[in-house]
């Protein structure tokens, strides 16, 4: 052994074996160094300014919403009908089988249906906010018209006008809703 290496102690100063702490120096209680701001944080003073999703977070909200509720909607209805097509002699199997391609067949149909709705509201909505420079329920109104117009538009003027009117009614409906149950429900 040289004279430069001491022989290991495990008996030694807890000096050698302390742990590292960060904020030891700080002098500061442990609450003040977790304590977390409830606002949220923008990196830039214009995202702070802007109230609403950005025109991607708007498409994938309103195509994943749209898509979700289609499907949920269209899988119970498959599974009403799947239920109905029961024969007495069915195996238990068969049925279950019934009720899986019934439930598959009709949710992927359903959710594809309201998911284009959904990007179709969300692109027209978020062009609209882009050209008049302002977000407010006119937005909102145009772009629901302007969905059921296009979504229909290949079933003839007069379907397309008619789910138009009911698709600027709908969101119009929705977006008054909104505003009763914000200004009367304490949330």
């Amino acid at each position: 052994m040289s004279n430069h290496q001491k022989p290991s102690n495990h008996n030694q100063s807890d000096e050698n074996n302390r742990l590292y702490n960060p904020y030891q120096d700080l002098k500061l209680p442990a609450q003040t160094v977790y304590k977390l701001p409830t606002s949220p944080q923008f990196l830039f003073q214009e995202e702070s300014i802007a109230q609403r999703r950005s025109w991607g977070e708007n498409l994938t909200y309103y195509t994943g919403i749209g898509y979700l509720s289609g499907a949920m909607i269209g899988a119970g209805k498959g599974c009403i009908e799947g239920m109905k097509a029961f024969e007495p002699a069915d195996t238990s199997k068969i049925r279950v089988n019934r009720i899986l391609n019934g439930s598959g067949g009709l949710g992927r149909r359903y959710g594809n249906r309201v998911g284009v709705i959904g990007l179709l509201y969300a692109g027209m909505e978020s062009g609209m906010a882009a050209v008049r420079d302002k977000d407010d329920i006119v937005n909102s109104v145009v772009a629901g018209l302007g969905t059921g117009v296009v979504y229909r538009a290949a079933a003839g003027v007069r379907s397309a006008a008619v789910a138009g009117a009911v698709g600027g009614m709908v969101v119009g409906l929705g977006a008054v809703g909104k505003h009763v149950l914000k200004r009367y429900v304490p949330i």
